[in-house]
């Protein structure tokens, strides 16, 4: 697997073979990590970590994972950049190109980071953009592949708001690995038929299969991996919960739900989780609407069956050997 020099913007511009190789390096350098193994080959590099929208997860997993690998990190909030501000996306890319030696970009439309990865003259990876997610997938996989000990043929069924980052990227990625993938949600929330096709294409070359669903109790039936995200972006107004809700209440993840999939499967979510009112936003819509849990219920999440921290652990690893692979 040669990698070096290339984007990491999404799946899609990668091979099954390629994904497969990220992931066993991940595992390998996940392996050296917990053994106490220095994997510091990097010194000297350095990195640019643009976020636009704040994180807790891609930050710090970008952050520990460079300095495992002995590189330098400079982090830019959403104050710390001129970024199509005062400076033209193009411009600031060939600025950080000739002063980085990669650069992670976090925020809002997936052209945003496309333009970077087009003048920067180094590798430019996606921490997430509205269309996209690529890092989670490859964490999410590498969890399946440690749960289950494969990946072909496992059946994930993605729940709620199906029209973005995280269903499209759980779609291509499934559709490259051969996995059997099923969203489900209210009509009008699917992703789109664009995309659709060009994963109908891939699935047909892995085995895969792609599957759209309102009902949930058909559409978790048999399901090996349970998973779902928010229902509503990060800077929506709160004006957005009540017709969201009014939509999404019948895909929320709860016990009924694990128990149709079947006692093996289990449950996941890129975080964070509306799953009790021990937040802010969670508290606030909890007390509007008179809900205890919005997408996944606390049960379910606290159960046995969920393994959503082994998944937050593994974006450090993924994301450690994306780094890795292209620089």
């Amino acid at each position: 697997m040669n990698l070096k020099g290339k984007n990491f913007l999404t799946l899609l511009d990668f091979t099954p073979e390629e994904i497969t190789g990220l992931l066993d390096l991940a595992a390998e350098l996940k392996a050296k990590k917990k053994a106490g193994i220095f994997h510091d080959d990097y010194k000297g590099k350095n990195i640019a970590l643009i976020f636009e929208k704040t994180s807790t997860r891609t930050r710090c997993s970008f952050e520990v994972a460079a300095h495992d690998l002995g590189m330098h990190v400079t982090y830019l909030d959403p104050t710390g950049s001129q970024i199509g501000k005062k400076e033209s996306i193009a411009d600031t890319a060939r600025v950080l190109g000739r002063l980085y030696d990669g650069i992670e970009y976090r925020g809002f439309g997936q052209a945003i980071v496309e333009e970077l990865a087009k003048h920067a003259g180094v590798p430019v990876w996606n921490g997430l953009t509205n269309e996209y997610h690529p890092t989670q997938i490859l964490a999410d996989m590498l969890t399946i592949r440690e749960h289950f000990g494969s990946l072909k043929g496992r059946k994930l069924v993605f729940m709620g708001d199906c029209r973005y980052n995280m269903a499209n990227s759980l779609m291509i990625g499934c559709a490259k690995l051969g996995l059997h993938f099923v969203a489900c949600g209210p009509e009008g929330y699917f992703p789109n038929p664009e995309l659709i096709a060009r994963c109908e294409k891939i699935a047909a070359e892995t085995g895969a299969t792609l599957a759209f669903e309102t009902d949930p109790m058909k559409a978790t039936a048999g399901a090996d991996v349970i998973y779902t995200d928010v229902w509503v972006s990060m800077g929506e107004p709160m004006s957005a919960w009540e017709e969201r809700l009014a939509k999404m209440l019948p895909y929320q993840v709860n016990a009924k739900i694990m128990a149709n999939a079947g006692e093996n499967a289990v449950f996941m979510h890129c975080l964070p989780a509306f799953h009790d009112l021990n937040t802010g936003i969670g508290k606030e819509v909890g007390e509007r609407f008179r809900l205890d849990a919005l997408e996944v219920t606390d049960e379910v999440f606290e159960s046995k069956q969920s393994i959503v921290f082994d998944e937050a652990e593994n974006r450090m690893h993924t994301i450690k050997a994306v780094m890795a692979a292209t620089l």
